[in-house]
């Protein structure tokens, strides 16, 4: 079947040469040009992965990334026309999975998206020998990747609910910045370690009762995180 992708940019060139190039890959391709209707279209469509621009009329793509979050984990990838290294880690403290910086170059565009599907379809295969994990008052169901603290769900990204699940599985074991930031957004990923840092801080901010004194998702100084069994 076809992936089916959102192009979301204010700039219609730059939409019409995505969409061209995308879709002679053999995907579906839809396009919004601010972010309400974004928005909207995410609400009322699944779709396999959305390219979403940072400076949108309306509604900003940070905006729309957020709020996206709020009901699906589907993969976002943020484009910038800013190089500050803050406009990149706010977007993925947003939600985003990843960010592209402009100009970019189109075959760049769609390696990094057909890699991060790749690494979505993968995990969406595999079959955890734990489908159910339970810590106290934390309840992860691996399969239909859903949490809940005291029977209350939580809303995690893609890339928090996979931070989570890999600390849960793998209890006292403690996994370096680099390790989780090639492990999770996979080694072709051109972040760096505060990606999994800003990650980290969102993951305690929604499940820790207290983030600076946690319960699950534990510091140990100089070395990395890991979940204490």
């Amino acid at each position: 079947m076809a992936k089916r992708v959102l192009v979301v940019d204010d700039e219609k060139l730059i939409v019409k040469g995505i969409r061209f190039s995308l879709e002679q890959d053999g995907m579906e391709v839809e396009c919004a040009y601010d972010g309400e209707e974004a928005l909207n279209m995410a609400k009322e469509k699944e779709y396999d992965i959305i390219l979403l621009d940072i400076m949108l009329p309306k509604m900003s793509g940070l905006e729309v990334c957020q709020q996206i979050r709020d009901f699906s984990s589907v993969p976002i990838v943020m484009l910038t026309a800013k190089g500050d290294d803050m406009d990149k880690i706010m977007g993925l403290e947003y939600g985003a999975d990843d960010y592209i910086t402009k100009p970019f170059n189109i075959l760049e565009v769609k390696a990094r998206l057909k890699a991060i599907m790749r690494r979505t379809v993968k995990k969406e295969e595999k079959k955890e020998k734990n489908s159910v994990i339970e810590r106290g008052e934390l309840y992860l169901d691996c399969d239909g990747r859903r949490v809940y603290i005291s029977g209350k769900e939580i809303n995690l990204t893609a890339k928090e609910f996979d931070v989570l699940e890999l600390l849960l599985l793998n209890p006292n074991k403690v996994y370096s910045r680099e390790s989780l930031l090639k492990i999770v957004w996979g080694a072709d990923y051109p972040g760096d370690v505060r990606t999994v840092d800003v990650h980290i801080r969102r993951l305690r901010e929604k499940i820790e009762a207290n983030p600076s004194e946690p319960k699950y998702v534990h510091t140990k100084w100089g070395v990395g995180y890991y979940y204490k069994d």
